[in-house]
């Protein structure tokens, strides 16, 4: 099982997490952040209440159901709990099955009402012998790969899902031992955007059949994995590395794999990364809504708290940024733009502000109450 190495902040009892005390300047701490200072994607609640999505194949009008039912073998025994049905997803190699899995998983969890449980996830998932995995500076130019240029970007795409779904399933698991902290909300969260992923995996997987390829025919790069693996052990890290900086990349790519795809002559491959895109809003919204949530019970401000966990752990911030699709998902300008000063000066003020309010109203209670013992 994991680490259950443990510090006190104010009543809570927390996972430790990898936050050292010493790690984090005094801007990092905050007693009296409160979550509802933040903007939160519009949609949010929505998409938590929707029903499970079963339209996973691509027809000529977008997204519908599949010809045929998923063919999802489940071994005898496994599935009492969500943490052992996403260990299950994590152990199976197969890409087709994986995704058939995860959804699921997801499905089961929803309608039977099942524990989040608790389960030890693989030390890493289960992986198929293609493709072959190579440092992203090993990866082919789109002309040297063997694919035309709309097949590649799917390719690369597809294998980006793939991953995600592991990684979503991962959280699931691996924070299983800590849901008295989280609260069953968190795993609810994680294991519809891993049933998410798996949709987006299935249309990916069906366009690259209709265009004559299949997925693992080109090399692919291993690094989403490695950014997983670096947080395994702090669910605040876990949720700036993936959400917050892996997948608010998939916003800004979105838009210009598009546009790519459009000029490239291939309507119908663009008009699924265009919804792709669009659904990962949610995914990044989710990462933020639960950051914050960490920090509050951690006593932290998110701002710094995320810029001091990139510096710890080695994680870049790279633009061009998609700012409308960050804001609407609730990604805060100053967080990962150092352009955006100014309104992390008010932010900081505001806090600032807020604790002399609380002081002077303390102040007064005191005086009233000693004038009346008086």
């Amino acid at each position: 099982m994991l680490c259950s190495t443990k510090i006190r902040c104010q009543h809570f009892i927390l996972p430790k997490f990898k936050f050292k005390l010493k790690s984090f300047t005094s801007s990092s701490t905050s007693t009296s952040y409160h979550h509802h200072h933040h903007h939160q994607w519009s949609g949010l609640q929505l998409w938590r209440e929707s029903p499970v999505n079963p339209n996973r194949a691509w027809g000529p009008q977008g997204p519908e159901l599949p010809l045929k039912r998923d063919q999802v073998e489940i071994p005898s025994g496994p599935g009492s709990s969500l943490a052992e049905l996403g260990a299950l997803v994590l152990s199976t190699s197969d890409p087709l099955a994986k995704s058939q899995l995860s959804h699921f998983a997801f499905s089961k969890w929803s309608s039977e009402k099942l524990p989040i449980g608790l389960f030890d996830p693989p030390s890493r998932p289960a992986r198929p012998s293609k493709p072959h995995l190579v440092p992203p500076k090993d990866i082919p130019a789109p002309k040297d790969s063997g694919l035309p240029l709309n097949a590649y970007m799917l390719h690369n795409l597809a294998h980006v899902e793939l991953n995600a779904i592991d990684l979503a399933w991962d959280t699931v698991v691996r924070f299983s031992p800590y849901q008295e902290i989280l609260g069953e909300g968190f795993f609810a969260d994680f294991a519809h955007v891993a049933d998410d992923e798996s949709r987006h995996f299935a249309w990916c997987s069906q366009r690259l059949s209709e265009l004559g390829f299949s997925y693992g025919d080109m090399p692919a790069h291993n690094l989403l994995w490695r950014e997983c693996e670096k947080s395994s052990g702090d669910v605040a890290a876990r949720l700036a590395a993936i959400p917050l900086v892996q997948e608010a990349r998939g916003l800004d790519a979105g838009p210009r794999l598009v546009k790519k795809l459009i000029g490239f002559g291939d309507k119908r491959t663009s008009s699924i990364v265009a919804r792709i895109a669009d659904e990962e809003v949610a995914h990044v919204a989710v990462g933020v809504y639960w950051f914050f949530s960490v920090c509050q019970k951690m006593g932290r401000v998110p701002c710094s708290t995320f810029k001091d966990l990139l510096k710890e752990y080695g994680i870049e911030v790279k633009g061009p940024f998609n700012y409308s699709a960050r804001d609407e998902a609730g990604l805060p300008r100053h967080w990962y733009d150092s352009s955006s000063t100014d309104e992390q000066s008010k932010e900081q003020l505001s806090e600032v502000y807020k604790r002399l309010a609380d002081i002077i109203t303390m102040e007064n209670e005191n005086a009233n109450s000693s004038s009346h013992s008086g």
